[in-house]
């Protein structure tokens, strides 16, 4: 993959291979959820050495599959080098250094992170390269900025308004530290960024004219502007990202950029098909005088990738092109079936993602880890704290108490939060086997 940090080559390690394999000496205990009772106190290697299975483990549940995460790194990895564009995954979807690293080691420019917390979590696990896709305006974040980047091991973040580039001012007066930013273009009803292209030159100004901040590229979220792929939707994505482009155009002009090397970056996992086919002509090739360009999407999900949102609205899908998998999936056991045609299962909101849609039932069978057979006509129709709430028909399907459900879930980023420990099995629908733990840091 394409990768360069503002046109320098390294070769120093993208993330710590050291601090990766120590937590396989973490040890296993009563605050991993996931965990069985009777392999409490065995550590996380000395856990897989006994070869586990799903059969071993307990609901409810949630387990990730790793020829699909395997599947969905290697397909996007794949497509960004095709098209000559950075990745710098977004981070906060899995808070998982271990995923982290198999992103970087496909060649993955670095991480995106939402904020400080995470900044830290990263950074404590080596990597080298950092996107803050937010302004800092915490005057702790900020110094801890100014402390840890370097031209080696950059910390990128972004500003959009001229009054974030005075807190930083502010915090940073009394020293030398200068720190790179981006100037972000939002647009009406989004999320941060400024809402048009003569409120972002006014930032980019302010940047210009500052002591301790240079300005290395334009930045933006499209996927607040959509929630579908249909036309409206499209209409919506590529009108802003038009705008990006001709923002970029505009600092170019005005001589804004404070380096040789820019970033354009968008795209999150539901639309950086469109930000690549917009943006692209922002890195053609320009005269010797002009900075180089690179345009970054910041993908998070499509490596675990779902059966709900994204798989409806993925690129790749959407196009008939060789689709990503879901990498995630929730199991639930029937605790009661107190009228007919409802069973509540024991996972809940604090177990499952929700915010994007409800779980969906695909499987029932006596046994975790055992056979099972499509569940049809069955619906999650409610989910409170600790419970599903589970309807089917009772003239065609049979529903016990015990029966485990799986589940296709929707919306990684809500999922990870819920596990400190996360089972990974060699192949859902085939090698039930844990091959590995995850372990999140949220």
């Amino acid at each position: 993959m394409k990768n360069s940090a503002f046109g320098a080559e390294t070769t120093a390690p993208a993330i710590s291979a050291q601090s990766i394999a120590a937590l396989a000496e973490v040890r296993l205990d009563w605050r991993h959820k996931a965990v069985p009772a009777t392999s409490g106190g065995t550590t996380h290697t000395g856990f897989l050495a006994a070869g586990p299975m799903l059969a071993d483990l307990q609901t409810p549940l949630l387990t990730l599959d790793a020829t699909a995460l395997r599947n969905n790194a290697d397909r996007l990895a794949s497509w960004c080098e095709e098209q000559g564009v950075l990745l710098a995954p977004h981070g906060k979807t899995t808070m998982a250094p271990q995923l982290w690293a198999e992103q970087l080691n496909r060649g993955a420019w670095g991480i995106t992170l939402a904020n400080f917390a995470q900044l830290r979590v990263a950074r404590e696990f080596g990597v080298r390269r950092l996107q803050l896709a937010n302004s800092l305006t915490d005057p702790h974040a900020i110094e801890w900025a100014a402390a840890n980047a370097t031209a080696e091991e950059p910390i990128l973040s972004w500003v959009d308004s001229a009054g974030t580039v005075e807190v930083i001012e502010r915090t940073l007066a009394n020293s030398g530290a200068v720190l790179d930013v981006l100037v972000e273009l939002g647009a009406p009803g989004g999320r941060t960024g400024a809402r048009s292209l003569e409120a972002a030159l006014v930032v980019a100004r302010a940047v210009a004219d500052s002591k301790h901040l240079r300005l290395v590229g334009v930045s933006g979220y499209e996927g607040s502007l959509a929630h579908t792929a249909d036309d409206a939707g499209l209409a919506a994505v590529r009108g802003y990202l038009a705008q990006m482009r001709l923002l970029h155009e505009q600092l170019l002009a005005a001589g804004l950029y404070g380096t040789k090397s820019v970033i354009v970056t968008a795209g999150g996992s539901a639309y950086f098909d469109d930000v690549v086919s917009v943006l692209s002509p922002c890195i053609a090739e320009r005269a010797d005088a002009s900075p180089r360009v690179d345009l970054m999407i910041r993908s998070g999900a499509y490596i675990i990738h779902d059966d709900g949102f994204y798989r409806r609205i993925s690129p790749f899908a959407r196009k008939g092109e060789h689709p990503f998998k879901a990498g995630m999936h929730g199991w639930a056991r029937v605790v009661s079936q107190p009228e007919p045609g409802l069973a509540i299962l024991d996972a809940g909101k604090r177990d499952l993602p929700f915010d994007e849609g409800l779980p969906r039932p695909q499987l029932i069978g006596p046994v975790l880890g055992g056979a099972m057979e499509p569940i049809t006509g069955a619906e999650i129709i409610s989910v409170n704290d600790q419970h599903c709430f589970m309807t089917f028909d009772p003239e065609t399907t049979t529903v016990r108490a015990g029966d485990v459900v799986r589940l296709g879930l929707s919306h990684p980023c809500t999922a990870f939060d819920k596990w400190t420990i996360i089972p990974v099995l060699a192949d859902t629908d085939g090698d039930q086997s844990v091959v590995d733990l995850i372990h999140t840091f949220f």
